[in-house]
């Protein structure tokens, strides 16, 4: 996304947000731990979730700090952050026509959203987010070996952008391709050609 955030009230947004849109929070200049995220990963980003219709109502299906893996109400974490939500659709179009066919006959948002919902209750990577530190920590990311098997990142416990990463991979994409979703950040979320940036959400 490149310039000012295009806001949209929730009133008008809620019939726009689809079913397995990615969410990303911008970070707060005031929170250090928000700060130190989306710096490293040189981004305004530091979370990820998902967007999912329940039973008619919009959902949020995140793996928080603290919290694990859970699902809360949407237009309650908007009023938490407002103009700080950031929704993103998957686009598939935006990867050249002959790779675009195929995902488009192979994604599916529903799929990720069922997966994110299969790991509700568990705790949250506090081990993942150590490796992923270490990666960014000078001299000490010299020593450590480049993971790039996504199928030994499918067990373990994940951080946010991890579980966003898996649950497109378990749903036909991998949105990152050659990074393995386990060291996958909400800064390589943004950067994927995968999603396209659609509006910023106010309560």
């Amino acid at each position: 996304m490149n310039g000012r955030p295009h806001i949209v009230a929730w009133e008008q947004a809620r019939e726009l947000i689809g079913h397995g849109d990615l969410l990303l929070l911008r970070a707060n200049a005031h929170n250090v731990i928000s700060r130190v995220i989306s710096r490293f990963g040189r981004s305004i980003y530091c979370h990820a979730a998902r967007a999912a219709r329940i039973r008619g109502e919009l959902r949020c299906l995140e793996v928080r700090e603290w919290h694990g893996a859970r699902d809360v109400s949407l237009y309650d974490q908007v009023k938490q952050y407002p103009a700080r939500w950031d929704v993103f659709l998957a686009n598939p179009r935006h990867l050249g026509s002959s790779v675009a066919e195929a995902l488009e006959r192979e994604y599916d948002a529903r799929k990720a959203v069922e997966f994110l919902r299969g790991l509700i209750g568990r705790p949250y990577g506090w081990a993942n987010l150590l490796r992923i530190a270490g990666l960014h920590v000078p001299m000490l990311r010299v020593l450590i070996r480049p993971p790039i098997d996504d199928d030994a990142s499918t067990h373990l416990l994940p951080v946010c952008s991890h579980a966003q990463a898996l649950a497109d991979r378990m749903a036909g994409v991998d949105p990152v391709p050659n990074l393995t979703d386990r060291v996958t950040e909400p800064a390589d979320l943004a950067r994927s050609l995968f999603y396209r940036y659609r509006f910023t959400l106010e309560p």
